[in-house]
């Protein structure tokens, strides 16, 4: 009988899909709010995908028959280190709704705020 040794993942998130009726205009969205610019790519679906590192969180915007934006879907927070008042102000700006305005976390976790994007989802943003 072989091992196998495996590592645990530092983070249990490993990629995450925000869904959206047009790519376009949701792709516009994101990188406006974030100020960066995402990767399109087509595997059979459109997706634009967040930048991210090697061996850490992946993600991406995408328009795939079998999933629908809402704001009953999955909830994703958003890293915004250091400029969460910056990224919320530009929340309505990108052609967003700002849901609930910066939030304290008591016990020291930092700040975040809610906000529902071009196609309907509910997507939280945090800052330490």
């Amino acid at each position: 009988m072989s091992e196998t040794t495996t590592t645990a993942p530092q983070t249990p998130i490993h990629w995450f899909e925000i869904p959206c009726n047009d790519i376009d205009r949701a792709t516009t969205f994101y990188e406006t709010l974030l100020e960066t610019t995402l990767t399109r790519h087509n595997l059979g679906e459109p997706m634009a995908i967040f930048a991210y590192s090697n061996g850490g969180t992946g993600g991406c915007i995408t328009q795939h028959s079998k999933q629908k934006p809402g704001p009953q879907g999955t909830m994703v927070y958003l890293a915004c280190n250091g400029v969460l008042d910056e990224t919320i102000a530009r929340v309505s700006k990108a052609g967003g709704l700002v849901l609930l305005p910066k939030t304290e976390i008591p016990g020291g976790f930092g700040s975040f705020a809610c906000f529902r994007d071009t196609e309907g989802n509910h997507v939280g943003l945090h800052s330490v």
